[in-house]
């Protein structure tokens, strides 16, 4: 099983792309921290543009069976919070458009399945991703690649038996 999942934000989001391995570990194929190479002065709506051009290459080229994306933390700034919710909304609404099921984790669910805390911070998600994950990248990950590498590995902790729910 391939998932591709998602840790999104206004100006980065975390990308990853995982696999289980017959060993029963996920590997990990592709991470990336995508900030959409856009002028300053292209609207909010064109990072969108390439947010959704993004993800659209992913499912292209990896063909994952599943989208995991982070639900949204309402923070003090309602604007951010917005914008990322139209981020959030690109990337399920390509998922959907090339047939990939969406499932949805809260910041709370990460931590608890990732470490087995649910206040875990920062760098207790990055030191529980190395321990689980097969990495390929010698030089470590960014903040958001460990991210969307912990929605990843939620997703594979709940959906044990995901060939047999309907898509």
């Amino acid at each position: 099983m391939v998932i591709l999942s998602v840790d999104p934000g206004y100006d980065r989001l975390g990308l990853a792309v995982l696999e289980r391995q017959p060993d029963g570990r996920e590997k990990l194929l592709y991470s990336d921290c995508f900030s959409p190479p856009a002028k300053k002065s292209d609207s909010f709506e064109k990072k969108c543009l390439l947010v959704g051009r993004e993800i659209e290459r992913l499912i292209g080229k990896f063909s994952p069976d599943l989208l995991a994306i982070e639900k949204l933390f309402f923070n003090k700034n309602q604007k951010t919070a917005f914008q990322v919710a139209e981020v959030r909304g690109v990337v399920i609404y390509e998922a959907m458009k090339a047939s990939v099921r969406v499932v949805q984790y809260s910041p709370l669910q990460i931590k608890v399945a990732v470490t087995g805390y649910g206040r875990s911070d920062k760098g207790q998600i990055e030191v529980m991703v190395k321990k689980l994950v097969k990495m390929t990248k010698p030089d470590g990950l960014k903040d958001d690649e460990y991210d969307a590498v912990a929605v990843g590995l939620t997703a594979f902790a709940h959906l044990k038996n995901f060939k047999n729910q309907p898509v």
